[in-house]
């Protein structure tokens, strides 16, 4: 399997200083003084032993089994929970986690070998029966898991703890890349609830949940029973602020150590860092509702985006227009998939075209949008409004914090909502289609608001077929979407920004958006 990491425009190789951003830090430290960013909430004073880390967002919630979500991946993923298998996002290759090795007995039957010697935070021990009571959460509990959407698109498996050491999982077609859908179920003891989800789960990561002061700050402590290396931090402190240039002056002040999710005019200066990450931002329009079930009209919405505009102005060309949503390096990846063409007079000639059919291209056509899901996100929709009001369509924008959108991202939708266009991003940290195709665009996915009968027979050859085949099946796939479906408008392959303190030494790779290992954090020098 490649590899989706490539490399980052106009820098060097990942991890290595982004050109100095202009910024000018009176008028930060005045934002900051007037938000009340202040010493006592950012946790300034944790000690040289406890990594301060600034977030967009606050995490909705920890539990494992919406690990697969970006606000709940990037501090649980390896810090709390962990999975049995684990991908390496520089190779993507599978290595061992928490299972130490793993066979194909038959076409619909993997056995996996556990690490002894492993305990939850609670004390209790990780055995076979752990990890298959694990599985049978997140795929088969009914407690709508955004991993069983995202990961597994509705397919039945089934594990059975053979003996403490040995896991034996069943599916009910063959699938020859289990291993890696298994990477994303974090392992939690049989104690947990298997009715509803848990804010804050319990694991076997190197580090365990010590307060979550909700609205303020979450602190996780080593955990000192880890059955791998300690990581070199005694604890993490996360914080969260909306403002991108608040959470770049916090690491220039020294109020955090890291910073995520930052846009060049952050002013993060010698503390940025570029790196290539798997994420893709698109607009998924809902194709059931007029005028959005006219395909003249999705196509329009495509023509009037000025996408080369888009990326070199509001993302200040960190990133490159895109026409799929999964970037090169994803098994399935179709390079002959381009960015739709910025073309107005195409886009008004459809809508026009449309109008005279009797759609109703008058309708009002909602955006709605997410704070903080990327630098700038609000910027962006206007821009996008502005391209589809010019082009003869009536948009509003509506933009809403994580909770609430996410009421929009997973099915079941909210009721009487209208035509809307849902602003999106979706990181493949996979390294493999069959973990955005179903989910996506499949007709019952979990993020899927339309689909159809051919596209879905397409998505399941993907899914059943390996080698070459895999590749060419999830290309077909991908084109049949770009060309006959249409059901987004794909916007760019996003790159990425983090703010590191000089005593912070840290790496970001194609999965840092996701995940964000503390273990792979170091005090400097």
């Amino acid at each position: 399997m490649q590899s989706p990491l490539r490399p980052p425009k106009g820098t060097g190789p990942p991890g290595r200083k982004a050109p100095v951003f202009a910024t000018v830090f009176a008028v930060v430290g005045a934002i900051l003084l007037a938000s009340g960013c202040t010493v006592a909430n950012s946790g300034a004073a944790a000690g040289a032993d406890t990594v301060r880390i600034v977030l967009p967002e606050e995490p909705p919630t920890l539990e494992p089994c919406d690990a697969s979500l970006t606000a709940t991946g990037r501090v649980t993923r390896s810090n709390i929970t962990e999975p049995l298998t684990e991908r390496v996002p520089k190779t993507g290759e599978l290595e061992p986690k928490l299972a130490t090795e793993w066979d194909q007995k038959a076409p619909k039957t993997w056995e996996f070998t556990l690490r002894e010697g492993v305990t939850f935070h609670d004390g209790t021990a990780f055995d076979a029966e752990a990890a298959a009571y694990s599985i049978d959460r997140t795929v088969n509990s009914g407690i709508e898991c955004n991993v069983n959407g995202y990961v597994f698109g509705g397919t039945k498996i089934s594990a059975t703890a053979v003996n403490d050491t040995t896991l034996k999982v069943t599916t009910a077609e063959p699938d020859p890349i289990l291993p890696l859908r298994l990477s994303f179920v974090e392992v939690v003891p049989t104690t947990t609830d298997a009715k509803g989800k848990v804010r804050e789960p319990v694991g076997t990561g190197p580090y365990r949940i010590d307060k979550w002061n909700q609205g303020i700050n979450l602190r996780l402590e080593r955990f000192d029973g880890y059955w791998g290396k300690a990581p070199e931090y005694k604890a993490a402190l996360y914080s969260w602020r909306a403002e991108g240039s608040i959470r770049a002056a916090m690491v220039s002040s020294g109020e955090a150590d890291v910073a995520v999710g930052l846009a060049p005019a952050d002013g993060a200066g010698d503390h940025a860092v570029e790196f290539p990450n798997n994420e893709t931002t698109y607009l998924r329009m809902d194709a059931t509702q007029k005028p959005l079930d006219d395909l003249r009209v999705r196509e329009a919405v495509n023509y009037a985006i000025d996408k080369k505009g888009l990326v070199a102005s509001v993302f200040a060309g960190l990133g490159e227009p895109a026409g799929q949503v999964v970037p090169t390096g994803v098994t399935g990846y179709n390079p002959d998939v381009k960015a739709w063409p910025y073309d107005m007079e195409r886009a008004k000639s459809l809508v026009e075209e449309a109008k005279a059919d009797g759609v109703p291209v008058d309708k009002t056509i909602t955006l709605i949008g997410r704070n903080g899901i990327y630098p700038k996100a609000a910027e962006a929709l206007e821009v996008v409004q502005n391209s589809l009001l010019e082009a003869g369509l009536k948009v509003k924008i509506k933009m809403l914090d994580v909770n609430a959108w996410m009421e929009y991202l997973l099915r079941p939708f909210p009721d009487d909502i209208g035509p809307t266009m849902l602003q999106a991003q979706h990181g493949n940290q996979a390294g493999d289609a069959a973990f955005t195709m179903d989910q996506i665009y499949g007709t019952k996915g979990a993020q899927s608001s339309y689909g159809t009968a051919a596209l879905d027979k397409l998505i399941q050859r993907g899914e059943l077929a390996s080698g070459p085949e895999r590749q060419t099946a999830f290309a077909e796939a991908l084109a049949h979407q770009s060309d006959k479906v249409v059901r987004d408008a794909v916007l760019a392959h996003m790159t990425g920004i983090i703010a590191l303190a000089p005593n912070v030494e840290y790496t970001p790779n194609s999965a840092s958006n996701d995940e964000m290992h503390l273990a792979e954090m170091h005090p400097a020098g």
